[in-house]
């Protein structure tokens, strides 16, 4: 009987160990949009959004976007030195920006229950949806997606001219291209091959001020060519694999 007994014990113990060396689900790969935030409210209303990917956490609560290295280690996160965009926004979402760096550098608690995500922290509960359940993958083909930030030099670019010029790309189902680069309208082909993008663009050719015809180059350069293209809920991530640029676009 006492045998039987420590034997037990011993595959209990095993079994337990076995069952704590699972590993435990995080947000890393998933990105949330916030549906509900009890306490310190977001400066003109949000709302959250989060991805976490490779290690790194990318914020936004409606006015710019934040990014830099995070862990997830025993329900707490916390962040590293996070980089930013530095447009300016109007009435009260230039606090968002403020409110969502509070949270993240409280080191909030997290947990993930299926597609919810909650974070406590700097007095602010914030409760998350998955944002392929809240807003589920948009198709690449059929949807007009509009330019938010460009990617250039190794960095995420965001400004006002690029907010206000709204380039726009559109691919119809037969590959066709349509759209406007920040001045001049865009046409042409586009080939897809599963996540990889062939570009063959042409162009008007007026000429508009230095501040657009920036942003022109940079949107007319990502589309230079092939690149990867990577869809998250109704967000479009497209990466020149020949000259390193790319863009971040959103579906209208």
């Amino acid at each position: 009987m006492l045998l039987a007994v420590t034997v037990g014990a011993v595959a209990g113990c095993t079994n337990s160990q076995q069952a704590s060396d699972q590993p435990t689900a995080t947000p890393m790969g998933r990105s949330f949009v916030s549906s509900e935030v009890k306490g310190t409210a977001i400066p003109g209303g949000g709302p959250l959004t989060m991805q976490f990917r490779d290690g790194r956490v990318t914020a936004s609560a409606g006015c710019n976007t934040a990014t830099g290295p995070v862990t997830l280690d025993g329900g707490i996160l916390k962040v590293g030195e996070m980089a930013t965009t530095l447009m300016g926004c109007p009435g009260e979402t230039a606090g968002a920006d403020d409110w969502a760096l509070g949270l993240l550098r409280s080191s909030p608690a997290w947990k993930l229950t299926g597609p919810d995500l909650t974070l406590t922290g700097n007095g602010s509960t914030v409760t998350m949806l998955d944002r392929k359940v809240a807003h589920p993958d948009k198709p690449l083909t059929g949807t007009p997606w509009i330019v938010d930030s460009l990617v250039r030099n190794n960095a995420v670019e965001r400004s006002q001219i690029l907010d206000e010029v709204r380039p726009t790309l559109t691919i119809a189902p037969d590959g066709s291209i349509s759209g406007s680069a920040g001045c001049n309208t865009m046409t042409g082909r586009a080939e897809i091959s599963g996540s990889d993008i062939t570009f063959h663009i042409a162009t008007t050719r007026m000429m508009c001020d230095p501040q657009v015809m920036d942003v022109e180059r940079a949107v007319l350069q990502a589309l230079d060519g092939k690149a990867t293209a990577t869809i998250d809920s109704n967000n479009l991530s497209l990466q020149n694999t020949g000259n390193g640029t790319g863009l971040r676009l959103h579906a209208e």
